[in-house]
C-alpha cells in the first residue's frame, strides 16, 4: 500500500503538502534576500517576516530604521516595492543623563540623581562615577560623550562656577550636534537671571518639592498630549489599521486564545458572528482582510503565530516585539541565561499566553529556529535556539 507521511496515500493531502512546501520555500527565500541587506553606516540589519498561505498571497514585512528602509528601497526595482510592507522602527534608546551641578547644591543634585535612576534613567553623577585615582577629565569626558540628555542644576552660586560653565559648554556643543538634549533646572534662581543662551529654554524650578514627574516623562519621550480617542462608531476598539469588522474579529481571536500559539483558538464563521454581532457577510469580509494572519482548517478558522505578534499589542497589556527584544537581549548579554522556555517564563514572570508570541516574533523573522516537538504544551517552542550564527546579535544591535 502506497503511503505518504506515514498514512495511506491521499491525492488531496499530497497536493496540499506539496503546495505548503512550495509556499514555505518561497517565503524563506524571499525573507533571506532581505535579511542579508546591511546599512553600511550603522551595520544595521532588518528584521523580516514573510506572511501569507499561498503563492498568490505572499507578502513581506520588513522592519528597521528609516535610514535602513530608505537604503533597502534604493536597491529594489520599482515593481518589487509594492509587494513589500516597510515598517519603520525607532531604536530603543536607553536614556543617559549627565547631571552637572555646583558643590553647594550637592544635596539636591543627589536627590535628583536618585529619582531619575529610580525611574529607569541611567544618570551620571560625579559622586557615583569618579573613584579614587580616576582621571577627572577622562571620567567626565566619558559621561558627556555617552549622554542623551545634559541636565544642569543652576543656582545663584553654581551659575558662575567655571567648572559648571565648562560642562555647559560641552553640553551645548553636543546639543548643537544633535547628540543630546540640553535641560536646565533652576533652584532659588529667577528665570530672569539665566544667561541669554538659556533664557529661551524651558527651565523647570525644582526649589520647593523637587517634583520631577514632568522631567522624567520628557526624558523618556512621553508626550504631554492626550491620546486621540476613537470615534463614536468604534469607541471600544483600538485603531489597528483595519476595518471595524476585521478589528472586532481580531479582538475575538486574541481574547479567546489561551496560549497565543497557532490554531488557538479554532472558530467557525458562526462562532465569530455570535461573538461579534456581525452579519455573516461582514464576518466573511473581515476574515478576508485578515487572511494573511489566519488559516482555514476543516471548516474552522485559526490564527497563525504571526497573528499574536501583530495584534497582541492592541488588545493585551504587552507588546510581543518589545518582549522579543528583551528576550534576545538577555540571551545575547548573559552567557548563563537559560534557553529553556519554561525557565525563562519563570524568570520574567510571564505565562504561556505572553511568552509564545514573543518567541513567535523571533522564529517568524528567522532569528530563532522552530524547536517544537510533541509534549511541550503549553509552550509553542520548548527552548530557544538561534537559527544561524549571529542572528540574535544582529537583531539586538540593530534595535538598540
Amino acid at each position: 500500500m502506497l503511503k505518504f507521511n506515514g498514512k495511506k496515500f491521499n491525492a488531496t493531502d499530497f497536493e496540499k503538502s506539496i503546495n505548503s512546501a512550495m509556499v514555505q520555500q518561497a517565503k524563506d527565500e524571499m525573507a533571506e534576500r532581505f535579511r542579508s541587506i546591511c546599512l553600511p553606516a550603522t551595520k544595521e540589519f532588518p528584521t523580516v517576516a514573510s506572511i501569507g498561505n499561498s503563492l498568490s498571497d505572499l507578502s513581506l514585512r520588513v522592519e528597521g530604521s528609516k535610514e535602513l528602509i530608505d537604503h533597502i528601497r534604493s536597491k529594489l526595482p520599482p515593481e518589487e516595492i509594492s509587494s513589500v510592507q516597510f515598517v519603520e522602527r525607532r531604536k530603543v534608546v536607553q536614556p543617559k543623563v549627565f547631571l552637572s551641578f555646583g558643590w553647594e547644591d550637592r544635596q539636591l543634585a543627589e536627590q535628583i540623581a536618585r529619582k531619575l535612576t529610580d525611574e529607569g534613567i541611567d544618570t551620571w553623577w560625579a559622586e557615583w562615577e569618579i573613584q579614587s585615582g580616576d582621571s577627572l577629565r577622562q571620567r567626565i569626558d566619558e559621561g558627556l560623550g555617552a549622554c542623551t540628555h545634559f541636565v544642569v542644576l543652576l543656582s545663584k552660586e553654581s551659575i558662575n562656577k567655571p567648572w559648571v560653565k565648562q560642562e555647559m559648554d560641552a553640553g551645548l556643543v553636543r546639543m548643537l550636534d544633535e547628540k543630546c538634549k540640553f535641560i536646565p533646572l533652576r533652584t532659588d534662581l529667577p528665570h530672569s537671571e539665566l544667561p541669554p543662551l538659556l533664557s529661551g529654554r524651558l527651565s523647570p524650578d525644582v526649589s520647593e518639592d523637587c517634583d520631577l514627574s514632568q522631567l522624567i516623562s520628557d526624558i523618556h519621550g512621553i508626550s504631554r498630549k492626550p491620546k486621540l480617542g476613537n470615534g463614536p462608531i468604534d469607541q471600544e476598539l483600538p485603531d489597528i489599521g483595519f476595518s471595524v469588522a476585521a478589528t472586532s474579529i481580531a479582538k475575538v481571536f486574541s481574547d479567546k486564545s489561551e496560549f497565543g500559539s497557532a490554531s488557538d483558538p479554532l472558530l467557525t464563521n458562526e462562532d465569530i458572528a455570535g461573538a461579534t454581532g456581525l452579519s455573516m457577510d461582514d464576518v466573511e469580509d473581515g476574515l478576508y482582510e485578515l487572511r494573511s494572519f489566519l488559516k482555514d482548517q476543516n471548516y474552522h478558522v485559526g490564527p497563525e503565530s504571526e497573528f499574536f505578534v501583530e495584534f497582541d499589542k492592541a488588545f493585551k497589556a504587552w507588546n510581543p516585539e518589545k518582549d522579543a527584544l528583551k528576550l534576545a537581549s538577555s540571551l545575547f548579554n548573559d552567557d548563563k541565561f537559560p534557553s529553556n522556555v519554561e525557565k525563562i517564563a519563570e524568570l520574567f514572570g510571564w505565562d504561556a499566553r505572553r511568552m509564545n508570541p514573543a518567541i513567535g516574533y523571533l522564529v517568524n523573522r528567522g532569528i530563532c529556529r522552530e524547536t517544537g516537538i510533541c509534549g511541550t504544551y503549553p509552550w509553542a517552542e520548548p527552548y530557544i535556539d538561534e537559527k544561524q550564527s549571529g542572528a540574535i546579535r544582529r537583531f539586538v544591535k540593530s534595535r538598540t
